[in-house]
């Protein structure tokens, strides 16, 4: 009986024992191939037959893009090893769904709620969402309202700050959902850097038992807790991203340089290590 155990290929998840958002690579986005398991390993098979093997154990997330099939026996594997998995569109411009992992409790998600409850308590974590932007502000006597209409004054004079740094034309936040071309380029950038930012942030969100549907600052949405975090990283993530690219780009869209340009700064701003301790000081926990 003792040899059994020794031989088994998963050990007991305890918390202590699982990785860290913040020791895990940040996101894989995969798109038009298979997912599935191998000698107990998960491999990526792409449409043109290569085959990767998948080090899902230190990968935060895998957003799943167009043309993806994944076996039953690939996501068991992914779910043991706490890697979390998102349906997404292509690039990563809309999210459509996550997977929950089963080695979450609801302790995180029980203490998110009973905040959202209380409308003082919401509205104390929606002043530390701005303290934490804007530290010389004083909103200790400010309204939700009033927290919203500073955020959209600092947000249009950010932008304006960015066009101006990098020398780039802007008419300000366009945007039509289904109508991606339509948009000027720093527009385009900025939304996929942000849908990225998005899946990156619920993967995170997920992994450590809160819910992206139960915000303080952000309403009439389907993540609003996702959309109050991000607002967080946006400028150094999406906003200087669009600008500086904009300005390289020279007016032609390029999804890859745009893809691996947020990587980049995903990783130098250290996103997965600061977002654990950040949800921690919003909620007011110690």
């Amino acid at each position: 009986m003792e040899a059994e155990k020794k031989k088994r290929l998963f050990i007991k998840v305890k918390r202590d024992n699982l990785p860290q958002v913040k020791d895990k690579y940040p996101f894989l986005y995969l798109e038009r191939g298979r997912l599935e398991i191998d000698d107990s390993s998960v491999k990526w098979i792409d449409s043109e037959g290569s085959v990767v093997r998948l080090p899902c154990a230190v990968i935060n997330c895998l957003l799943l893009g167009p043309g993806v099939s994944i076996t039953h026996e690939a996501v068991k594997v992914l779910a043991a090893a706490n890697c979390a998995v998102c349906w997404v569109g292509e690039d990563s411009l809309l999210f459509y769904a996550a997977g929950l992992s089963p080695t979450a409790d609801t302790r995180n998600l029980r203490r998110q709620m009973h905040l959202a409850h209380d409308p003082q308590k919401a509205l104390a974590v929606a002043r530390r969402f701005f303290l934490k932007r804007f530290p010389e502000d004083d909103v200790k006597d400010k309204t939700l309202a009033q927290l919203r209409g500073m955020e959209g004054k600092r947000v249009k004079a950010c932008y304006a700050r960015y066009a101006e740094k990098y020398g780039v034309g802007w008419q300000g936040r366009s945007y039509r959902p289904g109508q991606f071309e339509l948009s000027d380029l720093t527009n385009q950038i900025l939304t996929a850097c942000n849908a990225a930012l998005y899946g990156v942030l619920n993967a995170c969100i997920i992994s450590m038992g809160y819910s992206p549907h139960i915000g303080y600052i952000h309403s009439g949405s389907p993540l609003p807790f996702t959309y109050d975090l991000a607002d967080l990283y946006k400028e150094d993530v999406c906003i200087d991203t669009a600008f500086h690219l904009t300005f390289e780009l020279a007016g032609e869209y390029n999804k890859y340089r745009v893809s691996d340009e947020f990587r980049q700064k995903i990783v130098q701003c250290n996103i997965l290590g600061k977002v654990g301790g950040d949800i921690a000081y919003l909620l007011g926990d110690e």
